[in-house]
């Protein structure tokens, strides 16, 4: 307890700096923009409250609620589900073999970048023409009621869409590839160890259910990271140009920030695995930082949801930006003060640790 009390301390103080800092340079302690206003409605859509963070924590445990939990996340037709077929299709159809991975290439890389170039540019291409151009769901489940950013001189390329396309297909698709390419070269030259199926079956599957978890718990401590001060103004605070978010906004970073968002495969120079969990775990953060950041909390067919998309959770961490830092896999908000569960009371602790942190 002693640990965790001085390592939340230690949170609050970066919070406290990170807030001045923003409130410097925005004139406010909201990432706000004159030229697109919060409406006085502040949310089209606000789902069911409080927001429940994963039972996998909860003490006692409860085995009903966890495999509901993990039920709901990978059946029947899920992210996590889709990812799987992904990758299988990738490995079987678009993927070269270890032996050719033996040395490095410029063709069996540039093959791997066109892959992952194409792959996320139809899925976020396609949400994105289906959700905020054509506007074929209208404003059902849509959480923020404003549309897109204008036009504004703080996006690299003048509009939000263009700034957000830029990032993701040129710094995002090089280190996607990047750590994807160092991953399968060390595992064709033995230098990371393989997870063979025959070898561990029930590891090899596990693999598949754990590796959002971590990707949760990697996420959460670069994201803090991210907020201290120097490495904000540095590289995340491209990111939180986007108030309102839409697909092309999920992995629309700064190339320092890619570099440590990627990072979490670097566990698998430990942890043994196979080339499948590597484009299971990097198209998961690659393709799910898309989806979680439709704007929709998912996909309406005959006036029902019937695939899960963005999360509310975080989509107010874009809106009031000193909350949820993390995501629902592994609840470090909960344990650290900053979980806002979309409920009045949360929202009213919100403001008060916002007052502590304006000083």
């Amino acid at each position: 307890m002693f640990k965790l009390g001085c390592v939340y301390r230690f949170l609050n103080i970066i919070d406290i700096l990170v807030y001045r800092t923003s409130k410097r340079e925005t004139g406010s302690g909201r990432m706000t923009t004159k030229q697109n206003p919060a409406p006085k409605r502040e949310w089209n859509y606000k789902p069911p409250v409080p927001i429940q963070a994963s039972p996998l924590w909860q003490w006692p445990p409860s085995p009903s609620k966890i495999g509901k939990w993990f039920a709901v996340r990978w059946m029947p037709l899920t992210e996590n589900a889709v990812l799987v077929a992904i990758g299988l299709v990738c490995w079987t159809w678009f993927q070269p073999s270890m032996e050719t991975m033996k040395t490095l290439h410029w063709e069996w890389i540039g093959a791997i970048w066109l892959r992952n170039f194409v792959l996320i540019f139809l899925i976020a291409g396609s949400l994105h023409w289906y959700f905020h151009r054509e506007k074929k769901q209208g404003t059902k489940l849509k959480y923020d009621p404003r549309e897109a950013m204008p036009p504004s001189g703080m996006f690299t390329f003048g509009t939000q869409v263009h700034d957000n396309m830029f990032w993701t297909l040129v710094s995002g698709v090089f280190f996607w590839t990047g750590y994807e390419v160092l991953m399968f070269w060390a595992m064709a030259n033995g230098y990371a160890p393989m997870l063979i199926w025959s070898d561990n079956p029930y590891w090899f599957v596990a693999l598949y259910l754990l590796t959002p978890v971590w990707i949760s718990f990697h996420f959460y401590w670069i994201h803090r990271a991210l907020h201290w001060p120097p490495l904000y103004k540095l590289a995340h605070a491209l990111h939180h140009r986007n108030t309102n978010v839409g697909p092309w906004s999920g992995i629309s970073m700064h190339p320092v920030e890619h570099l440590m968002f990627f990072s979490s495969v670097l566990i698998h120079f430990i942890i043994p695995a196979h080339p499948l969990h590597i484009l299971f775990q990097m198209q998961h953060q690659s393709l799910t930082g898309v989806t979680s950041h439709t704007g929709f909390e998912g996909l309406v067919v005959k006036d029902e949801n019937r695939f899960a998309l963005g999360t509310f959770h975080h989509q107010m961490h874009h809106r009031y930006f000193e909350c949820n830092y993390g995501n629902l896999d592994v609840p470090w908000d909960k344990w650290f003060g900053s979980f806002h569960d979309g409920t009045d009371e949360a929202h009213e602790r919100m403001k008060a640790r916002r007052k502590v942190l304006m000083g």
